[in-house]
């Protein structure tokens, strides 16, 4: 046994899963790098799977929050108003919400993706009356109750009874299949066996469940059937939000406004826990108290949140510069495809939540044991862990950006062999690529 991992081996539930695949003590982290106890730094493709979107450490979130403690700012405050939830709602509104037409309550949930999500199809049976909500192939939306009943992965999903749910096929789960169709055929066949539902729940993007990206026109059509049969739609953005498809959220690219909208991981900033649900007015029928929860007012997430807000977005550089980040990994990971064909099916996902699908049989377990031992941290995702899944810091230098993709490319090659032909034509194909690159 490791001497340094035997107090968790010997005490720490056997729940732990992310340092089953990362067996050493990490001690320091800044920015888009890990360090452990001996000081060896790791470049972080990982990022609190989603939760460090800015980086760890990051120097301007943490001087705010640091400047906020100092002051003896209020820190515990319930739902009680304070000046830090104040600032953030100001600049939630001025510099996300507004500049969109976007017209939402926000309403603080307890602190986690799977709180919000429950909370959200709460309110939407509260307000229909209806029980039944849909839910898509491959979704992940936490692991309490309603979240768990949601979710997809046998895996994850245990014995839960939270009300009725139909589970119909993401976006591309079936080729030629419109689901948004198939719904609509259900709904109007009084035989379908298929309820009205309060609610359908939908990911823009799925994150662990393999990084299937919806297509701009099965949103809208989703949205419009929705919108007719009085049917809310909620998107859960835990993961896929705050920039991480290229734009604050997952859905803009679509054009549509859901009715209800999940945040988590990263709105609050330094990775510090926070959920916020949007809520459409029109939706917002709670009364006094009937969804709360202790921890729903952390005033340092807020104060590292509104930070981020007012350094990142106010302006269009910071979305160009990850349009460039974006292309920069599509760009390496055309190459790493095209010069393992046998081994990689292509690239999935969008903005810098992309990764390489890996045929049946490929072992990308070992891969990411490769990676590591080259001190890069990066996960798989999908039913069968087939996806290797890169969700670097938004705030990643392009050099680093570069570096943790020459490890994986040198991982497949030392692992998979190496296509030297097939690897000059696709770093010719990604060299102009990148020329005309916006």
């Amino acid at each position: 046994m490791n001497a340094s991992l035997s107090t968790f081996e010997q005490h720490e539930s056997s729940a732990r899963s992310y340092c089953r695949d990362f067996p050493v003590v990490f001690d320091r982290a800044r920015d888009s790098h890990l360090h452990d106890e001996q000081g060896r730094p790791y470049i972080d493709f990982l990022c609190g799977a989603g939760a460090m979107n800015y980086g760890h450490n990051n120097e301007h979130a943490k001087r705010a929050v640091l400047e906020y403690m100092a002051a003896d700012s209020i820190m515990m405050s319930l739902d009680l108003h304070s000046a830090s939830k104040r600032a953030f709602i100001e600049a939630f509104q001025e510099i996300v919400l507004a500049p969109r037409g976007y017209e939402y309550r926000i309403q603080f949930t307890s602190p986690t993706g799977t709180s919000v999500v429950e909370s959200s199809v709460k309110l939407a049976r509260k307000i229909t009356g209806r029980q039944n909500v849909v839910a898509f192939t491959n979704a992940y939306h936490g692991m309490s109750g309603v979240s768990l009943s949601l979710t997809g992965s046998r895996h994850h999903r245990q014995a839960v009874a939270h009300g009725a749910v139909t589970r119909l096929p993401y976006d591309g789960y079936v080729p030629g299949l419109d689901s948004v169709e198939l719904l609509r055929r259900y709904l109007d066949d009084a035989s379908s066996g298929v309820d009205l539902p309060a609610a359908v729940v939908v990911e823009s993007v799925q994150g662990e469940g393999g990084l299937n990206v919806a297509s701009v026109e099965w949103l809208r059509a989703l949205r419009e059937l929705t919108r007719e049969r009085g049917i809310a739609m909620i998107v859960d953005e835990v993961q896929s939000g705050c920039g991480r498809t290229g734009r604050f959220f997952g859905f803009e690219r679509a054009g549509i406004q859901p009715d209800m909208v999940c945040l988590s991981k990263s709105i609050g900033g330094l990775g510090l826990p926070m959920a916020v649900l949007l809520i459409h007015p029109e939706l917002d029928k709670w009364r006094p108290g009937e969804d709360n929860g202790t921890f729903r007012g952390n005033n340092l997430a807020f104060v590292a949140a509104t930070e981020v807000l007012q350094r990142y977005w106010r302006d269009g550089g910071f979305e160009e510069a990850l349009r460039e980040k974006e292309q920069l990994v599509r760009a390496a990971l055309a190459a790493i495809a095209q010069a393992h064909p046998q081994r990689i099916v292509g690239i999935r996902g969008i903005g810098l939540m992309q990764g390489l699908e890996f045929r049946e049989g490929a072992d990308v377990s070992t891969l990411i044991d490769e990676c590591f031992r080259q001190q890069l941290v990066v996960e798989c995702c999908g039913p069968r862990g087939h996806v290797l899944k890169l969700m670097p810091a938004l705030t990643i230098e392009p050099a680093v950006l570069r570096q943790g993709l020459e490890i994986i490319a040198d991982a497949c090659q030392r692992l998979f062999g190496h296509n030297a032909h097939a690897a000059a034509d696709a770093d010719a194909r990604a060299g102009a690529e990148l020329a005309v690159a916006p």
